[in-house]
């Protein structure tokens, strides 16, 4: 039609195919107990590889996989307990590639729980004895929180790798590694939290988007809320 070749444009009359919402998978509270139960066991079985401390962040914030690959220690304020997420990893075929976020809403700082903040402890002081043990040197601000044994950044498929046979391996739960942002937007939303807090934590472009994936779980809190009404 721009270049005046036809003179309207057929697939205006065709309706276009309803796009199915994809299932949220969310791990219950048990479900997570047993999984940091069986990641500590991974965690001595393997070593350096940090997927305890990994999934205990995703649980913890919510943040993406990418966005947790990309993390320096200069972001990260254990004594004040507050990250800042100013990045992510990406996988490109010339290779892996740092990105600022895709929205101004994904640039945020995130409030880390007490126990979050003990378990990245512990994996700091496990890392400079790794740093200490191969001759690396003392751990600066532009290292990264969880890197590969050499200090190279852990890249977002290796990530989904090593989840993948710690699964497999220790018979965890049957999920890929979203499913732990999943659960974490899922258990702000049944604690309460309105819509517009747990779209900002998440990185969200706006609530809407929020809403649109988390639909079932903000009409399970409405319809429990309903249900201890009726109670009283």
């Amino acid at each position: 039609m721009r270049l005046e070749i036809v003179g309207r444009n057929v697939a205006h009359v065709i309706s276009p195919p309803k796009v199915d919402a994809a299932e949220i998978t969310i791990l219950t509270a048990d479900q997570i107990a047993d999984v940091f139960t069986k990641l500590d066991d991974y965690k001595r079985r393997y070593g350096w590889l940090p997927l305890y401390p990994i999934a205990a962040l995703a649980v913890g914030t919510g943040m993406r996989r990418g966005e947790i690959c990309a993390l320096a220690w200069r972001a990260v304020d254990l004594n004040r307990a507050t990250m800042q997420v100013e990045r992510s990893l990406e996988e490109t075929k010339a290779g892996l590639r740092f990105k600022p976020p895709t929205t101004a809403a994904g640039r945020r700082t995130i409030s880390l729980p007490a126990n979050v903040v003990e378990i990245l402890r512990d994996h700091r002081r496990r890392l400079i004895e790794h740093r200490l043990a191969i001759g690396m040197g003392r751990l600066g601000n532009d290292d990264m929180v969880f890197p590969m044994a050499d200090g190279s950044p852990y890249s977002p498929d290796k990530l989904s790798y090593d989840w993948g046979h710690a699964v497999r391996d220790h018979k965890l739960p049957a999920v890929n590694f979203h499913a732990l942002r999943h659960s974490h937007a899922s258990a702000l939303i049944a604690a309460g939290v309105d819509v517009v807090t747990v779209s900002r934590q998440l990185g969200h472009g706006s609530p809407a988007i929020t809403l649109r994936v988390y639909a079932h779980a903000f009409s399970a809190d409405k319809d429990e809320a309903a249900a201890r009404a009726i109670e009283r």
